[in-house]
């Protein structure tokens, strides 16, 4: 008996299918993806970037660079998410045809990893926010929040896809209260469009810089678009509910950050709020929200770990993710937010820039018979890697938008080196 149909007899079945085809019978609708994926990227660490941003341009330059930023994200996942609903597949099984079997296990080992990190920076945002609040001033108070968070926003990914329907379901109208909230109290602190427009700002960044950090908000998650996707009913309901969740939900929370920045004089978004006096809601309206996304880094990690094992329960990864990202959290992974976005921005965008040149090119789900995917595929491996260091190149040389750079880089070189296998077995 081959490992997999090992794998499948002597592990408990997992309701949410992490190595295996989603069923027509467990697929959900446009509205459902909508609001698990919404509830993903309305996401306070990327009011935090936003704030970034938004600290280093004046008004009309900072909302064409936030445009821009989205709209390479947006559409990249897009794509993904399409291809997801396509095969019904976690974005981490789609890997084993493009890299081979044991390929992927580089990309589960990439993917898990970085969704750990986002894991412990979402933590840490929920410990000082808390701590901040409250008045805690002991050196245990803001570590010892994370840690009872960190156990609590686990339990919705443990669950599965339902239970991080019905939280996102509640959070998401929470966090859009508090946008338009932010939002009109920075308006009227500058004084409206001619005040914003007036501000000149303190910091300095490149228009590289700011797009690379923007990607780099959701490069990870976004690559894992299709664990979700893969539930949509139609290939266009997964299209479609990507581009309003990386478009518009990362747009939305850009913005509100970054106007809090500019009118506030703070690129700490935290402290925007408490300037503004949001304590209590604030800590209420960002828990709602951390949780909502924490829970789908957490099943990210699940079935990456069911891909690497063959297993079909992502329950024990989701586990280790959460002792991991919090162990993170307080050890002071927020610190290094910015460096730690700009490097996802840098190395993840062209791995789902070879899956979709690859699929692309193949015009078909996967093999007819898995046994004849290699174990590794290098020329697909060498492809990423040289769109990797193409985006890195073009981060440290402040030239053209890096990410978008490494998916062109690598969709050209995934679909180039598919067709010269699809040639040379012809």
């Amino acid at each position: 008996m081959s490992e997999p149909e090992t794998a499948r007899q002597d592990a408990a079945p997992d309701p949410d299918y992490p190595i295996e085809p989603v069923p027509p019978h467990a697929r959900k609708s446009l509205f459902s993806l909508m609001v698990v994926l919404t509830g993903f990227t309305l996401f306070t660490p990327v009011m935090l970037a936003g704030a970034q941003v938004g600290a280093a341009f004046e008004f009309g330059p900072l909302v064409g660079v936030l445009l821009l930023g989205s709209l390479v994200l947006g559409g990249y996942v897009a794509v993904l998410g399409w291809i997801g609903a396509r095969t019904n597949l976690t974005t981490v099984m789609m890997s084993r045809s493009t890299l081979g079997t044991g390929g992927a296990k580089f990309a589960s080992v990439l993917l898990g990893g970085t969704q750990i990190g986002w894991y412990g920076v979402s933590i840490a945002t929920a410990g000082l926010l808390v701590s901040k609040a409250a008045g805690w001033d002991a050196p245990y108070a803001a570590p010892l929040v994370m840690v009872v968070c960190g156990a609590a926003m686990g339990v919705s990914a443990y669950l599965g896809y339902q239970a991080m329907y019905w939280l996102s379901l509640v959070a998401v109208p929470l966090l859009l209260v508090l946008c338009a909230w932010v939002c009109w109290a920075a308006w009227t602190e500058a004084g409206g469009y001619a005040g914003l427009s007036a501000i000149v700002p303190d910091e300095a960044m490149t228009v590289t810089a700011a797009v690379t950090i923007i990607v780099g908000t959701f490069a990870s998650g976004g690559t894992q678009a299709p664990n979700w996707t893969r539930f949509a009913a139609t290939p266009s309901a997964g299209f479609w509910a990507c581009a309003v969740a990386f478009f518009a939900g990362e747009l939305l929370m850009l913005f509100c950050g970054a106007i809090g920045a500019l009118a506030f004089g703070e690129g700490d978004f935290v402290e925007v709020l408490f300037g503004m006096g949001l304590v209590f809601w604030a800590v209420v309206l960002l828990i709602a929200n951390i949780w909502s996304t924490n829970d789908n880094a957490a099943y990210a990690v699940g079935v990456a770990g069911a891909e690497i094992f063959n297993s079909r329960s992502r329950r024990p990864w989701v586990v280790v993710c959460v002792v991991a990202g919090t162990a993170l959290a307080a050890t002071g992974i927020y610190d290094h937010l910015i460096a730690y976005l700009t490097w996802l921005g840098i190395l993840i965008p062209p791995l789902g820039g070879v899956i979709i040149g690859d699929f692309l090119l193949r015009g078909r789900t996967a093999p007819a018979d898995p046994a004849s995917i290699p174990a590794v595929r290098w020329d697909a491996l060498a492809v990423y890697a040289v769109a990797c260091g193409a985006a890195w190149w073009c981060s440290e040389a402040g030239w053209f938008i890096p990410p978008l750079v490494g998916i062109v880089l690598a969709a050209l070189g995934g679909a180039a080196v598919a067709g010269l296998r699809r040639s040379a077995a012809s």
